[in-house]
C-alpha cells in the first residue's frame, strides 16, 4: 500500500494517523507541491486533480482523504468505522465535516498562510466570512461534544481524526476553534492518541521545512 503526500498537509495527516492507528504498513511517497510533483503526468494519472493524498493498493487507487480511510478501516475491520447505527454516526460527521466544518479553516489557510508564504496580504472579507462559518459550525460541534469523549461513543473513530484535521494549522490560521470549551476539551483527548502526537511532529516539521523556503518572501 503507498500513499503520496506531504506531511506538511492536514489531509495527508489523517490518513497517516488512521495507518498507523491500525497498525498498517503503508509506504510513503512524498510530493512536493511547491515544485510540482503534483502536477507530473505520472501522478495526474493516479490522481487528474493533482491533489493529495493518493492512496495505491493493486489495482485499487483512491483520492480524497476520507475515502481512504473508510477503505483502511473496512480492511481491516476495525472499530474506527463501526458496525451498527454508530457506522451511520461515523459517516454523519465525516461528511459533515467535509461539506461544511472544514471549510473556514480551509479558506483561513489560504489566507492566513499560503498567501503569506506568497508575500500577499490577507482580504479581510474572506477571513471575515471564513471566521463567521467556524463559529457557526463550531457551536454545533460543541454542543455535540458537551456529554461525549468521541464524536461517536467512547473510543476514537474515523470521525475524530476528520474533525481533527484542521485543528492542526490552528498556529498559523489562528482559527479560534479552542474558544469553544467542549471542542477544547475533545481536541485534548484526540492529542492524547500517540499516532495523532507523531503525525503532528512530523508535520509541525514539514511546516517549519515550507516556512524557511519562502522566508525571503515573509
Amino acid at each position: 500500500m503507498k500513499v503520496y503526500g506531504d506531511r506538511g498537509s492536514s489531509n495527508t495527516r489523517r490518513v497517516l494517523a488512521t495507518a498507523a492507528y491500525l497498525e498498517l504498513e503503508v509506504e510513503f511517497i512524498f510530493l512536493d507541491l511547491f515544485t510540482g510533483q503534483n502536477r507530473t503526468p505520472e501522478y495526474l494519472a493516479l490522481n487528474p486533480n493533482g491533489t493529495i493524498p493518493t492512496f495505491v493498493d493493486g489495482d485499487l487507487v483512491l483520492f480524497e482523504a476520507s475515502a481512504i480511510m473508510i477503505y483502511l478501516a473496512e480492511k481491516t475491520s476495525s472499530s474506527l468505522l463501526p458496525t451498527g447505527n454508530a457506522r451511520y454516526e461515523t459517516l454523519k460527521w465525516m461528511f459533515w465535516a467535509a461539506e461544511h466544518f472544514r471549510r473556514g479553516p480551509t479558506v483561513l489557510i489560504e489566507q492566513r498562510f499560503m498567501d503569506r508564504l506568497k508575500g500577499h496580504d490577507e482580504e479581510e472579507i474572506i477571513v471575515a466570512e471564513a471566521l463567521r462559518a467556524i463559529d457557526r459550525y463550531a457551536t454545533v460541534l460543541d454542543g455535540h461534544l458537551r456529554n461525549r469523549k468521541f464524536m461517536v461513543g467512547d473510543s476514537p473513530t474515523l470521525a475524530d481524526f476528520d474533525l481533527a484535521a484542521p485543528f492542526s494549522h490552528i498556529p498559523r490560521t489562528r482559527a479560534p476553534l479552542l474558544e469553544y470549551p467542549h471542542v477544547a476539551a475533545w481536541y485534548e483527548r484526540v492529542n492524547e492518541l500517540a499516532v495523532w502526537q507523531n503525525t503532528g511532529v512530523d508535520q509541525e516539521h514539514r511546516i517549519h521545512e515550507i516556512e524557511r523556503l519562502f522566508t525571503p518572501a515573509l
